[in-house]
């Protein structure tokens, strides 16, 4: 059989979603893209620079929580070879009737009254950063615990700027240069910040994968139609897509 897919305990829903821009009340929404598109972005891979240590990163697929009890996520994106733009949808996870808009690097989002400007747009993550000092804050808080219980509990430690918590997150995956390997057979993986990562499938025919991740009960990426030179985040951390086989998908760490 070339064809694999494994179902099993696949985590959640990732659902897609948004947010809103300030002074972009008119944009119709962009419609959402086909599965295939991973392999026919035409890049480039990222365009803008993020910023250090304010930065939160949105993943593709994904949600966010942000202070004030709102959320983005990142439900597209789109590149012709020269520049790159995302949908964004409001909310941390999926409801239906919620706003998206199109966004550019450099414009300015608000999400339930709290102002962001898009520092970064790449095909895996898109990177806000916080306008006010006082969410800047609230995101690089340190947690009271270090220990993730599951659930919404967990917020603190996914959805955070703070250093000492994604170095501990970063200690959970194998060393720069090194493979992290994921069993294509729908069972979960779990890491000492909250996350959690799942294949969802492995096609050995197509040569492409399906990575989903969840954290503090919200799924914060869902990765569809990987392939071998795709990178992918994971809690802070860049990987490139290595392997793909019936039996696993690794992913070699490429960030420090």
């Amino acid at each position: 059989m070339s064809r694999f897919r494994f179902a099993g305990a696949v985590l959640a829903v990732l659902a897609l979603a948004g947010c809103g821009s300030s002074g972009e009340e008119g944009r119709k929404p962009t419609p959402t893209p086909t599965p295939t598109q991973a392999s026919r972005d035409k890049g480039p891979a990222c365009v803008g620079e993020a910023p250090s240590g304010d930065g939160l990163h949105v993943l593709r697929g994904g949600g966010f929580r942000l202070p004030g009890g709102g959320g983005v996520q990142y439900e597209a994106t789109r590149a012709d070879g020269t520049t790159r733009a995302a949908t964004l949808r409001e909310g941390a996870r999926y409801e239906s009737g919620q706003r998206q808009w199109t966004v550019e690097r450099g414009e300015r989002v608000s999400v339930s009254g709290h102002a962001y400007t898009v520092r970064q747009i790449c095909s895996y993550r898109v990177v806000l950063e916080p306008e006010a000092a006082e969410d800047r804050a609230e995101l690089a808080a340190s947690p009271s615990s270090m220990k993730p219980t599951g659930g919404s509990a967990d917020g603190p430690l996914c959805f955070t700027t703070n250093r000492d918590v994604l170095d501990a997150a970063a200690k959970g995956f194998p060393p720069k240069g090194r493979p992290l390997s994921l069993l294509a057979n729908g069972g979960v993986q779990r890491f000492p910040t909250g996350l959690a990562v799942t294949i969802a499938y492995a096609d050995t025919a197509a040569g492409t994968a399906g990575l989903g991740a969840n954290c503090a009960g919200i799924p914060v990426a869902k990765y569809d139609d990987v392939r071998v030179g795709d990178t992918v985040e994971l809690a802070g951390v860049l990987f490139e897509v290595s392997e793909l086989t019936e039996q696993a998908v690794r992913l070699t760490r490429t960030s420090d």
